[in-house]
């Protein structure tokens, strides 16, 4: 677990006000919590009654020179009409930084949720995904990092193998669940891909609906293989998979050539996304956000759930890769 103290407990109201009234932003009214986790994100809004989103970034987990690489890339895809959202320039800067908090203030976007039954709005998102990658590949992050077995599987097993909330009699086989995960994907996990900028965490939660799809929140972008941000939008059995990915696929080859034998990086992608979730939640365990919304952690059965998930997902990695279409 993070043995530093609570990184937030210094962000109070008073705290995020004279760090806006240090931007140039007048508080009107609001001043809301957004549901974030890793970050503390507030809407609001100011004298002229416009609303924005302030997001001040949990220190310690990303640098200056990451963070402005993540504002960079949004402000490409906005030049490139990409809808998402993008940070405002204040004081001649993206990034601000007060009472050793990093923030930026973002506009106010709403929307609908995206609905992930939607075959229409499936198909606009592929299109729109296709257009970032065409400006992610233009060049590499050099201060984020990659996409890799480093971040996803070992750090993570180190983390879990000395977690606490793990029930004694369960940490044996939770730890060979996890070394067979580790060694599966030392054997499937190549680097045959090209890599380019990725938004990095584009699931449904992050994509809203208006007219089209706003995405948001670039915090988790990286340098990995293009499949990274489609494969969180399949869901269901293989047939089901097979014809969302014909739509979404379709989709974005209008705007970019997508490589088919990246398919076979979905499992390992989700397998090490398992992993590093429930290592991300203990590393985060000091913070009492955590303990509040995720109270099974501290249940053997959930520690149960989670070896056989492990055990599955070592089962389905030595399957075949998903294949689609005959046109693919």
């Amino acid at each position: 677990m993070e043995n530093t103290a609570f990184h937030f407990h210094t962000l109070n109201p008073d705290t995020i006000v004279d760090a806006l009234w240090d931007a140039g932003l007048r508080i009107d009214s609001g001043l809301t919590a957004l549901n974030s986790y890793e970050n503390r994100v507030y809407q609001f809004s100011d004298e002229e009654r416009q609303r924005y989103v302030v997001k001040f970034y949990r220190p310690q987990r990303w640098s200056r020179a990451q963070i402005e690489e993540e504002h960079q890339f949004a402000l490409e895809l906005q030049q490139d009409e990409v809808p998402l959202a993008a940070p405002l320039i204040l004081n001649g800067s993206t990034l601000q930084q007060h009472d050793g908090f990093w923030f930026a203030v973002f506009p106010s976007l709403g929307g609908r949720q995206y609905e992930t039954d939607n075959d229409d709005q499936l198909e606009s998102v592929g299109r729109f995904l296709g257009r970032i990658h065409q400006t992610g590949e233009r060049k590499l992050f050099t201060a984020r990092p990659d996409i890799g077995l480093q971040e996803y599987i070992e750090e993570p097993a180190q983390i879990l193998q000395e977690c606490r909330l793990i029930p004694s009699a369960l940490r044996n086989d939770l730890n060979m669940s996890i070394a067979a995960l580790r060694s599966a994907l030392q054997t499937y996990w190549h680097c045959s891909w090209t890599p380019l900028r990725l938004h990095g965490d584009c699931h449904p939660g992050n994509i809203l609906w208006r007219d089209g799809p706003l995405f948001v929140d670039l915090d988790d972008a990286r340098n990995g293989p293009a499949v990274q941000d489609l494969w969180m939008l399949i869901s269901g059995d293989r047939q089901q998979q097979r014809i969302q990915w014909d739509i979404l696929l379709e989709a974005y080859s209008e705007y970019r050539d997508f490589d088919i034998n990246e398919l076979s990086l979905i499992e390992p992608l989700r397998a090490m996304r398992m992993v590093y979730y429930l290592a991300w939640i203990v590393r985060r365990w000091q913070d009492p956000a955590f303990p509040r919304s995720f109270p099974w952690m501290t249940e053997e059965d959930f520690w149960r759930r989670q070896i056989a998930s492990f055990r599955e997902q070592n089962t389905v990695l030595q399957q075949p890769p998903l294949r689609l279409m005959p046109e693919y």
